[in-house]
């Protein structure tokens, strides 16, 4: 019979009734280390897709801390920021990206997948398994398996999904400076009304996705 560790390719687990994500299914898996990984910016019309890796300690993460983490949509924005500076003491990071470019050229998908690649790449230790949240696994040097709602469910994967989206609208603020006028410092380049209208006023930055359709409805139209 398969294990609970079993490489996707392969399995896919559905949300459980639960309320917070816990160790449930890091604990499962036999081969260690765990490590989950969740990505932040699949759907803006600007700035990179950034993918984040993280192995907790388990043994060492206070219970007040784990307690606390949640699927990074569902906290504040001063909630994720606090959180992502407690967990860094207990937890092995890394991160990815993939950059626009990337992303009109191969799709959102697939530089999702190479932007989790790279996060598990720049982890400072080689986890035996991978927890990634969704349905479509990366290609990894160790075992995967997805969880579907993984950021609901598993803390790792929670605190991936925290370390991602505190990563990329830490960026996004910086690229807001260079850019005013679009709001990313606030909507971290999704098509909000503002970033919408803002488009067609001051037009497309570098850091706009043309391969979205808001986006190349508004490139100038050429003989």
């Amino acid at each position: 019979m398969p294990s609970d560790c079993d490489t996707v390719g392969d399995r896919v687990e559905s949300r459980y009734d639960q309320r917070m994500p816990t160790f449930r299914f890091e604990r499962r898996c036999e081969a260690q280390p765990v490590a989950g990984i969740d990505e932040a910016g699949r759907g803006p019309l600007a700035g990179p897709v950034i993918a984040a890796a993280v192995v907790l300690d388990m043994a060492r993460l206070p219970r007040r801390i784990a307690r606390r983490i949640d699927d990074s949509k569902q906290l504040p924005a001063a909630e994720r920021e606090e959180l992502f500076e407690l967990v860094r003491p207990y937890a092995a990071i890394g991160v990815g990206g993939a950059s626009v470019t990337e992303i009109d050229t191969i799709n959102i998908l697939r530089a999702t997948l190479v932007a989790m690649g790279r996060a598990v790449a720049r982890l400072p230790v080689r986890p035996a398994i991978a927890l990634v949240d969704g349905n479509r696994a990366p290609d990894l040097p160790c075992e995967v398996r997805m969880i579907i709602d993984g950021d609901a469910l598993s803390l790792s994967i929670a605190c991936a999904s925290i370390v991602a989206k505190v990563t990329r609208d830490r960026l996004m603020t910086l690229l807001a400076r260079q850019h005013p006028g679009y709001g990313w410092e606030h909507n971290a380049g999704y098509g909000t009304e503002e970033h919408r209208q803002a488009l067609v006023h001051l037009g497309l930055t570098p850091h706009h996705r043309r391969s979205f359709r808001p986006v190349y409805e508004c490139l100038p139209i050429t003989a």
